[in-house]
C-alpha cells in the first residue's frame, strides 16, 4: 500500500484538521531533509509546538513508512535522547539528463543518495516525434531494470537544453508539437509524474549540492557543451526569471561575424566559444590540410563529434588543443561580461568542454583577467565541476524531491 502522507501531498486533496496535519508533516519532513537526524526536542523547538504533539506527528510518520529511529545521543548522564531521520527508500526520484548524443539517468532516494545510474546510453536529440518516442522508450525502460515499486517513484525529472519554462512543465526548444505540456505529455507516456527543467540549471543545481560550495552564495555555473548554458545562484537561491528563460549565456551578441546561430541571430558567444563552434573550427582546419590523430583514422569528416575532439586533446593532439584553447578563451571573454554584472564569489565550469581540464581552463582565466576589472574578478574564484557528467541527474533528482515535497535547501 502506498504511503498515506505522499498520496495526499500529491494529490493536494486535504481539507480541515487533515490539512493543518498534512503542513505539519511537510515542515518536520523539510527539517529531517535539510538537517539529517534530529531529536523530538529539536523538531519541538524548530516547529514551536509541544513535545507530546511532536510526538504523534513522528508516530504517524513512523507508521507511514517515511521516518525511523536512528539510535540514541551519547551524553554524559541522564536519559538518551532518541534520534530520528528519514528512511531512505520509502520514497525514490528518478532523473534523466538528455544530451545531444546520449542520455544519462540516476535513480536516488529520499536522503539524496544516488543508488542507481545508467550513464551515456546512445540517444539522438532531435525536435522530432520518432526522438521523443526514444526517449520515453528509455526512461520505462530504466524504470523497469530498477525493480521498484511504480508507487514508490514520487518523481521523474527531465533536463533539456533551451528554453524551459519549468513551473508550467512546457519545453519550446524541443518537442513542441501540441498545447498539452511536455511534462504531461511524457508523464502519460511513462505512467509516472514528470517535471522539466534546463539542463543547466539542474546541473548547477546538481554541483551547488555536491558539497562544493563552502560559504558562496553568489555563485555561476557554466554548462560548457556544444551549447553554453548557464546556472546561476543569488543570494543563495537559484535564479529563474520571470518564465524559467534565465541562463541563455550562450545568446549574447558578443562577436561581430555573419556565422548564423541555432537561435536565428549572428554573432552568439556560441558562434565563437562552444562545442558546435569547435566541431565547425576543427573540420574546417582539417579540410585546409591541418593534421591531427582523428585525420590518421581514417574518419569521414562529416562523422567527427565534439566527443572526438575532448579525446584526442586529451590525448596530446595539437590540433584539438589548439582549438579548445581559442575557444577557451572566447568563453573567458564572455565569463568577463558576467564577473563584471555579478560580482560572483566563485565561477564553476562543467559540461564536456570541461573534461579538457587545464587545456581549457587556463585561457579562460587568462581572458578573465585581461577583460574583466581587476577590483572585481579578484573575488571571484575559478574551479572546475566536481560532479562531471553526474551534475545533471543529481540536479534532477533533487529538484524533483524537492518540489514534490515543497522542499527548500537554498
Amino acid at each position: 500500500m502506498a504511503n498515506t502522507f505522499f498520496e495526499q501531498l500529491i494529490n493536494e486533496n486535504t481539507t480541515g484538521v487533515a490539512y493543518k496535519n498534512l503542513r505539519l508533516k511537510k515542515s518536520a519532513l523539510s527539517y529531517f531533509a535539510n538537517l539529517g537526524s534530529v531529536t523530538i526536542s529539536d523538531l519541538s523547538k524548530e516547529l514551536n509546538l509541544s513535545v507530546p504533539k511532536v510526538t504523534s506527528l513522528v508516530n504517524e510518520l513512523i507508521a507511514d513508512g517515511i521516518v525511523q529511529e536512528n539510535g540514541k545521543i551519547e551524553t554524559n548522564g541522564g536519559r538518551k535522547p532518541i534520534i530520528y531521520g528519514l528512511l531512505p527508500q520509502s520514497a525514490l526520484f528518478i532523473g534523466v539528463d538528455v544530451k545531444k548524443n546520449h542520455v544519462n539517468l540516476g535513480l536516488s532516494d529520499l536522503n539524496k543518495n544516488l543508488i542507481k545510474v545508467s550513464e551515456k546510453l546512445p540517444y539522438n536529440l532531435d525536435n522530432s516525434k520518432e526522438s521523443l518516442e526514444e526517449l520515453c522508450r528509455i526512461i520505462k525502460q530504466f524504470v523497469k531494470e530498477i525493480h521498484a515499486p511504480k508507487k514508490k517513484i514520487l518523481g521523474i525529472g527531465i533536463n533539456l537544453s533551451g528554453r524551459v519554462n519549468h513551473e508550467l512543465g512546457y519545453s519550446y526548444s524541443f518537442f513542441h508539437f501540441e498545447e498539452e505540456p511536455l511534462a504531461s505529455i511524457i508523464g502519460s507516456k511513462v505512467g509516472i509524474r514528470v517535471f522539466l527543467e534546463n539542463d543547466s540549471r539542474a546541473m548547477a543545481y546538481g554541483e551547488f549540492s555536491s558539497g562544493i560550495l563552502k560559504e558562496e552564495k553568489n555563485v555561476l555555473f557554466l554548462n560548457l557543451d556544444y551549447g553554453i548554458g548557464l546556472g546561476i545562484l543569488i543570494d543563495g537561491q537559484l535564479y529563474y526569471g520571470k518564465s524559467g528563460y534565465s541562463g541563455e549565456f550562450g545568446h549574447i551578441p558578443i562577436f561581430d561575424n555573419e556565422i548564423l546561430c541555432h537561435c536565428g541571430k549572428k554573432g552568439c558567444l556560441e558562434t565563437e566559444a562552444s562545442g558546435w563552434a569547435l566541431t565547425r573550427m576543427f573540420k574546417e582546419k582539417l579540410k585546409e590540410g591541418s593534421s591531427s590523430v582523428l585525420k590518421s583514422e581514417n574518419k569521414n569528416y562529416d562523422d567527427i563529434q565534439m566527443e572526438d575532439i575532448i579525446f584526442a586533446a586529451n590525448h596530446d593532439d595539437v590540433l584539438a588543443i589548439d582549438l579548445i584553447e581559442k575557444i577557451g578563451r572566447n568563453i573567458g571573454r564572455g565569463i568577463a561580461v558576467l564577473i563584471n554584472i555579478f560580482n560572483p564569489q566563485l565561477v564553476i565550469l562543467g559540461g564536456s568542454l570541461a573534461q579538457t581540464g587545464d587545456c581549457i581552463r587556463l585561457p579562460i582565466k587568462s581572458a578573465i583577467n585581461k577583460y574583466s576589472l581587476n577590483l572585481v574578478n579578484n573575488d571571484t574564484q575559478l574551479k572546475m565541476s566536481k560532479s562531471g557528467e553526474h551534475a545533471g541527474i543529481i540536479g534532477a533528482c533533487l529538484l524533483v524531491r524537492n518540489r514534490v515535497l515543497s522542499l527548500n535547501e537554498y
